[in-house]
C-alpha cells in the first residue's frame, strides 16, 4: 500500500505532466477512504518550489451535465479564499463544504467579490501549478463518460493540472455496454433486417447477432479506450489493506466504551466474517457495524448479562446477513419464512439428508461458510434478520428471541470450562469462581475438554495466577495441563484453524509459560493431523481397485493439496494400483502429474513414499515380458520419476509439513 502512495506522490512531485492517473477498484472497497486518509493530507503537506499544494475533491455521483462540474470546481476553489468561511471551517474541523450548503453560498462570488468584501486575487485563482484535482465516482455520473473524460482532458493537456480519477472500471465497462440498450437493440434489429441478415439461417443465435451489431455500431468501449489512452498515463489497481481500514471503521465507536471493547476483542471475527462474504465491499461492512451498535446497545439495556458467545454470534450473523442481502447475493425471501432458530436448524438437518429445494441448499452453504469452526447453539436470530432486511427493530420479536436465547444458554447450567470460554470471567460471581476453577481443573485432568479448548483455558489460568485470582503454583498447573492434553488428544480432532480459534483469547500477554504449552499443543495437534490423514488415506485408498469412481471423487475433492501418500503403506499402495485396470493406472498417473504442477510445495512430504513406490514398481516389472499391464506400470514409474525430479530444484516460497516447520506461529491476542 505504501508503494502505491509513493507512486501517486511521485506523479504530483513531477515538474511537468500532461496526463492524469487513475485509481481503479471495486465499489465499497475503500478508495475514497484511501484518498481522504492516505493521499490527501500527504499532498497538502508537500511543498515544492516554494509552493504548498491544494487538493480539490469532487464526487461525480449523480452529475447530470458538465456545467455542474464547473460549478463544483468554482465553489471548492473559492471557499479557500473566503476568510470568514475558512475560519469557520477550520474551527469546526471541516475540510469541504457540505453539498446542501453550497447551494446557499452568496452568488456575489461570481461577480468577483467574496463574502467578507475582499476582491479575488486572480493571480492566485488562475494558478494551476499548486492544485491537484481529484474526480471520484466516474462510473456513477449521469453524463456520458466520454464527454466527462474530454472535459477533464482540458485541465490535464492544456493547463497541466495534476489530476487523479477514482473509479470502478468493471462497472464502467458494464455501463458503457448497457446504456440506451432498448434504443440500440431497436436500431440493430432494423439494420439486420435491412441487410437481410435477420432471417438468414446460420449457426449464430439471434441474440448474438443483435449483440454483435450493437457492438459494431455503438462501440463506446473503443471510444473510451482511445480517450483513456490519451488522458490516463498510469492506472493503479487499488488493493485495500482491510485490517487497517476496519480498525479505522471501529474508531467511530470510541465513545461507546462497552461496544468498542467488545469490537476490539472480536476484530478477528469481524475480519474473518468479512473475508467469508467473498466481497471487498467495506461500505456494507460499515452499515453492518452500525446495525450491530443498535443491536448491542438494546441487548445490553434489556439483557445486560448476556453470554459473550451469544453476542459474538449476533456480530457474525449481523455482518453475514448484511452481506448476503445488500451485496445482491440472494433475494430477501431466503430468510423471510424462517421463523426461528429451531426451524433454521431443522432445515440444516434435512439438507444433510436430502436437498429438496434451493432454500435448503442455500441455508446449508450459508451455515457452512459463516459458522465454519464457530460453535454456537443459537445461530439464527430473527429480530436481527428483520432489522437488516426491513430497517425496523421489532421489539416484540426482539424480546421473544432473547427470552429463548437466555433460557437456551443458561450460564448457571453450563460446565465451568464453557463459562470461562464463552463469557467474560468477571461475570462469574466471587462465590462461584473457586468452584468453577476446581471444576475446570478436574475436567482438564480427565481429558473431557477439546485439545484446542485446553490450550485456551491455560491462557486464562496463566492470567489468573499473575493477577493472584487463584493460588496455584505455575509448575503444578502446567503439569496438570500437560497430562490433561495427553488424555484429551486421544479423543480430540485435529484443529485446522488454530490462529482463528486462539484469536478470541484476549486475556493478558503471551509469556514463556504460554509459549511452552502452546508448543506442546502444536506437537499434539500435528499428531492429530497425522492420525486424521491416516484414517482418510485408509478410507480413500481402499476404494482401489473396486470403487474407482468413489476414489476419483474423494481424491479430487480431498487429496489434491495434501500429502496423502505419506499416510498409507507403500506396499499396499503398490498392490492396489497394480490390481487396477490399465485404464485406471493411466488415469491415476495423469492425476499425480497434474497434481505436482499445482501443489508442489504442499505434497512434498509424501515424496519419500513416492520414491519407494517407484522402486517397488521397478522391481516388479524388471525382466518381465511386455504385456499391456507391464507397459502401463513402467510408464507409471517414468511419471513418478518426473514427479521426483521436480524436487531436485529447491521450492521457492514452499512450505514443509514436518514437525519443525509445520507448527503454526500463533500469538494470542
Amino acid at each position: 500500500m505504501e508503494d502505491l502512495v509513493e507512486s501517486i506522490l511521485d506523479y504530483v512531485r513531477n515538474d511537468y505532466t500532461d496526463y492524469a492517473i487513475m485509481i481503479n477498484g471495486e465499489w465499497g472497497s475503500g478508495k475514497t477512504y484511501f484518498w481522504n486518509h492516505k493521499i490527501k493530507n500527504k499532498i497538502e503537506s508537500m511543498q515544492l518550489n516554494g509552493k504548498k499544494y491544494t487538493t480539490i475533491y469532487m464526487s461525480l455521483y449523480g452529475i447530470s451535465n458538465l456545467e455542474e462540474i464547473s460549478k463544483k470546481i468554482f465553489i471548492e476553489t473559492t471557499q479557500l479564499m473566503d476568510k470568514n468561511l475558512k475560519r469557520y471551517m477550520d474551527a469546526n474541523e471541516q475540510t469541504t463544504i457540505p453539498e446542501y450548503a453550497k447551494t446557499g453560498l452568496d452568488m456575489a462570488n461570481f461577480f468577483g467579490v467574496t463574502q467578507n468584501g475582499d476582491h479575488i486575487d486572480y493571480g492566485e485563482f488562475f494558478s494551476t501549478d499548486d492544485k491537484v484535482l481529484c474526480f471520484d465516482d466516474l462510473e456513477r455520473a449521469n453524463v456520458d463518460v466520454i464527454d466527462i473524460l474530454g472535459y477533464i482532458n482540458n485541465f490535464v493537456e492544456h493547463d497541466h493540472i495534476k489530476t487523479i480519477i477514482i473509479c470502478n472500471e468493471k462497472e464502467l465497462s458494464t455501463k458503457l455496454k448497457s446504456s440506451n440498450l432498448e434504443m440500440k437493440t431497436f436500431i440493430a434489429t432494423y439494420l439486420l433486417d435491412k441487410e437481410g441478415d435477420l432471417d438468414k439461417v446460420s449457426d449464430k443465435p439471434m441474440v448474438e447477432k443483435i449483440q454483435d451489431k450493437i457492438e459494431y455500431v455503438f462501440d463506446k468501449a473503443n471510444d473510451y479506450e482511445r480517450i483513456k489512452e490519451k488522458l490516463i498515463g498510469e492506472t493503479f489497481e487499488y488493493a485495500p489493506e482491510f485490517t487497517y481500514i476496519i480498525n479505522g471503521l471501529l474508531m467511530r465507536y470510541e465513545n461507546n466504551e462497552d461496544l468498542i471493547r467488545f469490537l476490539r476483542e472480536n476484530t478477528g471475527l469481524i475480519i474473518s466474517t468479512f473475508n467469508k462474504s467473498g466481497t471487498r465491499n467495506l461500505r456494507i461492512l460499515k452499515h453492518a457495524l452500525n446495525d450491530f451498535k443498535k443491536i448491542f446497545d438494546m441487548v445490553n439495556k434489556y439483557y445486560p448479562n448476556t453470554n459473550n458467545i451469544v453476542l459474538q454470534t449476533m456480530l457474525i450473523f449481523t455482518i453475514a446477513v448484511s452481506f448476503e442481502i445488500k451485496a445482491g447475493k440472494i433475494t430477501k425471501d431466503k430468510f423471510v419464512n424462517i421463523k426461528d432458530n429451531e426451524e433454521y436448524k431443522s432445515i440444516l438437518v434435512s439438507s444433510r439428508v436430502l436437498l429438496t429445494d434451493n432454500r435448503q441448499f442455500y441455508i446449508k452453504e450459508f451455515d457452512n461458510n459463516y459458522y465454519y469452526n464457530f460453535k454456537s447453539e443459537y445461530r439464527f436470530i430473527k429480530f436481527i434478520e428483520i432489522y437488516v432486511r426491513t430497517r425496523i427493530f421489532d421489539m416484540k420479536v426482539f424480546k421473544d428471541n432473547m427470552e429463548v436465547i437466555i433460557n437456551t444458554v443458561d450460564t448457571d447450567k453450563l460446565p465451568g470450562y464453557k463459562r470461562l470460554l464463552t463469557e467474560e470471567y468477571w461475570k462469574i460471581s466471587d462465590d462461584q469462581f473457586d468452584h468453577v476453577i476446581d471444576e475446570v481443573l478436574e475436567d482438564v485432568k480427565e481429558g473431557k475438554i477439546r485439545l484446542i479448548d485446553v490450550m485456551k483455558l491455560f491462557a486464562y489460568f496463566s492470567y489468573f495466577i499473575k493477577k493472584e485470582l487463584i493460588h496455584y503454583d505455575m509448575r503444578t498447573v502446567k503439569s496438570i495441563f500437560f497430562n490433561g492434553m495427553n488424555v484429551a488428544s486421544l479423543n480430540s480432532e485435529y484443529c485446522e484453524n488454530v490462529e482463528e480459534e486462539l484469536a478470541g483469547v484476549t486475556i493478558g500477554e503471551v509469556n514463556s509459560d504460554i509459549e511452552e504449552v502452546l508448543k506442546y499443543f502444536n506437537q499434539l495437534n500435528i499428531q492429530l493431523k497425522d492420525k486424521m490423514y491416516i484414517e482418510k488415506a485408509e478410507e480413500i485408498f481402499k476404494c482401489i481397485p473396486m470403487r474407482m469412481d468413489l476414489f476419483y471423487e474423494r481424491f479430487d475433492e480431498e487429496c489434491m493439496n495434501i500429502p496423502i501418500f505419506k499416510y498409507y503403506d507403500v506396499f499396499q499402495t503398490f498392490q492396489r494400483i497394480s490390481c487396477a485396470s490399465n485404464e485406471d493406472i493411466m488415469t491415476i498417473k495423469e492425476k499425480l502429474v497434474n497434481r505436482v504442477k499445482l501443489y508442489q510445495a504442499e505434497i512434498e512430504p509424501e515424496m519419500k513414499n513416492i520414491k519407494q513406490l517407484k522402486q517397488l514398481i521397478d522391481d516388479y516389472t524388471k525382466n518381465k515380458d511386455a504385456t499391456i499391464k507391464i507397459v502401463m506400470l513402467r510408464e507409471f514409474s517414468k511419471d513418478l520419476e518426473y514427479i521426483l525430479d521436480q524436487y531436485k530444484v529447491p521450492i521457492l516460497g514452499g512450505k514443509r509439513d514436518d514437525l519443525q516447520a509445520g507448527v503454526p506461529k500463533v500469538q494470542l491476542s
